[in-house]
């Protein structure tokens, strides 16, 4: 059974940083593209950012420049270094992997969710 488990949320003011873990565990033959989104009381879920299992990234317009996103595919974990947080970053950020159990497809995995507020 796969389990993703995030760590590193919390509380921080304006224009300090967090970075955020998610490790995936159980039967896991490979994982492809791992990312993070984040929703926000009364918002829609939003990509933050994504790689693909060979390091390619993606991330959305609001956090170019200030959001890195890594993986380290040795412990099946991805993380989110977040700099110079804004007010507007407040919100539950979940991690999503696609990963392939032995024998199986690939199926998408959602982590529960880690809670980032930023003070102004």
């Amino acid at each position: 059974q796969v389990q993703l488990v995030e760590s590193g949320g919390g509380l921080v003011q304006a224009g300090g940083s967090l970075r955020l873990s998610c490790a995936a565990s159980g039967s896991i033959f490979s994982i492809n593209t791992m990312a993070w989104y984040r929703q926000a009381p009364g918002k829609q879920r939003e990509l933050v950012a994504a790689i693909t299992s060979g390091g390619s990234t993606d991330y959305a317009d609001s956090v170019k420049g200030r959001f890195t996103i890594s993986r380290d595919n040795a412990k099946n974990t991805v993380y989110l270094q977040m700099n110079s947080l804004k007010p507007e970053d407040t919100a539950v950020y979940c991690c999503k992997a696609d990963i392939r159990e032995r024998g199986t497809r690939f199926l998408d995995y959602w982590g529960q969710g880690t809670q980032v507020t930023v003070s102004s």
